[in-house]
């Protein structure tokens, strides 16, 4: 849960410092990118934040998968289109998709415990 507060927290900093600091400076097609690393990083911030919940109230080992896949999926997706935005190195781009890929595991793990919580 703290590591969804840590996330909520940084994605409404950095979609202040996009709509502020960035808008005018950086290529729309460009801001449009870092637009979607925000709003990727705030819906998994409330993926975690639900996951820890989840966890207090019902045991299932896919709960902590979730939660790293989670975890580990936001920052390689939305931390490499950061990067990519406010760096120009299009290289990063090719590591995106790995991240996306946490992120379907993550949501995929997360419905597994919802099915196997409700079974008991």
């Amino acid at each position: 849960m703290a590591s969804g507060a840590v996330f909520g927290f940084l994605a409404v900093a950095a979609g202040a410092f996009g709509a502020h600091a960035l808008r005018g400076r950086m290529a729309p097609e460009m801001l449009e990118v870092y637009e979607t690393a925000v709003r990727y990083q705030m819906y998994h911030a409330l993926a975690l934040v639900l996951t820890g919940f989840m966890a207090v109230r019902f045991y299932s080992s896919a709960l902590p998968a979730a939660g790293w896949l989670f975890f580990a999926g936001t920052l390689v997706f939305s931390g490499s289109l950061y990067l990519l935005t406010l760096t120009g190195a299009r290289w990063l781009g090719a590591i995106t998709p790995i991240g996306g890929i946490a992120l379907l595991a993550g949501w995929l793990f997360l419905a597994w415990a919802s099915i196997t919580a409700m079974a008991r």
